[in-house]
C-alpha cells in the first residue's frame, strides 16, 4: 500500500485498500545511531549434527529426489512435530487419462 500510496495508484485489490501504510517506518532525518552486533549463543558447525532418528542420519542431497521418500519425509515429520510424533501414511494420487485406440488403426 505505500507503494501505491507514493505513486499514487489505487489499491491493487482489497487486502492492499485495508493494509496500513508504512509512513511511520520513514522520517526526515537519518538515525546514524551504530548498529550493535550480538554474538552467536550456538556454534553453527556444530549445530543439527545429529539426527533425530538414527537410521537415517545422512541423506544424499546433492541432486534431486536422491534421498528416499518416505525416510526423508519422517525426518522431516519427527523435526517439525517432536520425536514421539507419529508420521501419517503417505497419500499418493495420479491424474491417469485413458484412451481407447480406435479399431483403423
Amino acid at each position: 500500500r505505500t507503494i501505491e500510496l507514493i505513486l499514487g495508484l489505487p489499491p491493487m485489490s482489497q487486502y492492499d485498500a485495508g493494509a496500513t501504510p508504512m509512513f511511520r517506518s520513514f522520517t526526515d532525518q537519518a538515525n546514524t545511531t551504530l548498529y550493535t552486533s550480538v554474538k552467536a549463543s550456538v556454534d553453527i558447525n556444530t549445530r543439527n549434527v545429529v539426527s533425530i532418528n538414527p537410521k537415517n542420519k545422512f541423506f544424499d542431497l546433492s541432486k534431486e529426489d536422491a534421498a528416499p521418500d518416505v525416510a526423508f519425509n519422517e525426518d522431516i515429520w519427527m523435526v517439525m512435530k517432536g520425536k514421539k510424533s507419529t508420521m501419517p501414511a503417505p497419500k499418493h494420487s495420479a491424474f491417469v487419462r485413458v484412451t481407447v485406440e480406435s479399431e483403423l488403426d
